[in-house]
């Protein structure tokens, strides 16, 4: 007899039909479901955040403080649901009896991941230290821009005084961009670079012109300067950097840079507004507008100067530019048009030498000088120098060398019989 309650009576329900339980592996199922959807979610977590982190790294370069801020927003959004999956799983499974396969699996993704949410909390950290370092220096920048400004106020005042500031100059956008550059000598420096690259720069049409009318680079090397040892036969172009450079700073110590025609006296303030003036325009366009100008002078005379009637007649057969140029003219040739590109760097280098109080001193290094690191610069880099020889000497001065204040900006030389790393 089957007795009510008993483990018997169980199988059976009130028509005697046999009731069979729910299998046991559909809670185990279960389980396995939830744990992959927990999996899912973790890698999905770990996708987005991956992508938030090189969103965040992308919005350095180039630094745009409203992408970082963006970026950080959503490193920060998927930080925080990890750590709530972290959370959620640990409620949910507070010590389990014992592990299975799946609680293995997922227990050493959680632990993965976690590895990973330490790393990505020490990056953020690292970019917010960043960000308000950032935010700090933007402060100084903004605080240099307002006095910036101020001399710049004060700078117009005088301008406008002297009459060298009009109303149509002060109501143009590139005017407001000219008074924007502030004096420094980081400024000079700059522009010293600026003309150094135009003398190199000019040094290659002028060489290719004199092989293109059959001459002997190494007798013109020699007599531009004479007796220097070269260790390399392309160094001679050295030799032609200088012979320009000799011709474009004759004068440069003298306030009317050997132009007749320039009045004496000018003020700091003037020679810094020719600079800014000219500094954004072509030069050809500057002549064009006023061919007889002091700027105009300044380039028909350096190019009489530079380009003798040899040159001249060598090159083009001819003297009709050359003629060109005497009566007045600025020819729109090839050449001359690369001439007026060096002959804009170096005047500027001037004016923007006399707009210093106290001015900018040109100093030069004569030939046969012992090298010295602080008011010398080698123009062959990777030069080998011999600590129990003699102190190498100067071949050729390339550049002079100038002097702001107590700083030095260093003489470019070629120096004489000096070995190089290859």
């Amino acid at each position: 007899m089957i007795r009510p309650g008993s483990k018997e009576s169980q199988i059976y329900d009130n028509n005697s039909q046999k009731v069979y339980p729910q299998p046991i592996d559909e809670t185990m199922n279960q389980n396995m479901d939830t744990m992959d959807s927990m999996i899912g979610r973790i890698f999905n977590n770990i996708s987005s955040l991956k992508a938030a982190y090189i969103q965040l790294q992308e919005a350095h370069t180039p630094y745009d403080p409203d992408k970082i801020q963006t970026a950080d927003k959503l490193v920060i959004d998927e930080l925080t649901r990890l750590s709530e999956l972290k959370h959620t799983y640990r409620e949910k499974n507070p010590k389990p009896v014992a592990a299975s396969p799946q609680d293995s699996r997922l227990l050493s993704e959680i632990q993965e991941q976690q590895n990973l949410l330490k790393t990505y909390e020490v990056m953020v950290k690292k970019f917010q230290s960043q960000i308000q370092n950032r935010d700090t220096e933007i402060t100084l920048l903004q605080q240099q821009i307002d006095e910036a400004k101020h001399r710049k106020s004060k700078l117009e005042k005088k301008l406008k005084q002297r009459g060298l500031l009009n109303k149509e100059s002060e109501e143009s956008d590139e005017e407001e961009n000219y008074f924007s550059i502030e004096l420094t000598p980081s400024l000079f420096t700059s522009a010293a670079d600026n003309a150094y690259q135009s003398i190199h720069d000019f040094s290659k049409p002028l060489i290719n012109m004199m092989k293109a009318a059959g001459w002997d680079l190494d007798a013109a090397a020699n007599a531009i300067e004479p007796d220097v040892v070269y260790t390399r036969r392309a160094h001679k172009k050295y030799a032609f950097e200088s012979y320009i450079c000799q011709r474009m700073f004759s004068g440069f110590h003298e306030e009317s840079f050997s132009i007749k025609a320039a009045t004496a006296s000018v003020s700091n303030e003037a020679f810094f507004h020719q600079f800014l003036a000219v500094r954004a325009m072509d030069p050809l366009d500057v002549l064009s507008q006023n061919p007889d100008s002091v700027f105009g002078k300044f380039c028909r005379s350096k190019y009489l100067l530079l380009v003798h009637q040899k040159m001249e007649g060598s090159f083009f057969g001819n003297m009709d530019q050359r003629n060109y140029v005497m009566s007045g003219g600025h020819p729109r040739t090839a050449f001359y048009q690369a001439f007026l590109k060096l002959a804009k760097s170096i005047w500027l280098l001037h004016r923007l030498a006399y707009s210093f109080d106290p001015k900018v001193r040109v100093f030069q290094v004569k030939k046969g000088s012992e090298f010295s690191e602080i008011h010398m610069e080698s123009v062959v880099k990777n030069m080998v120098l011999d600590e129990s020889a003699d102190r190498p000497k100067v071949g050729l001065m390339v550049m002079p060398g100038f002097l702001i204040g107590t700083s030095v900006i260093q003489a470019r030389v070629y120096l004489s019989d000096v070995k190089y790393a290859d």
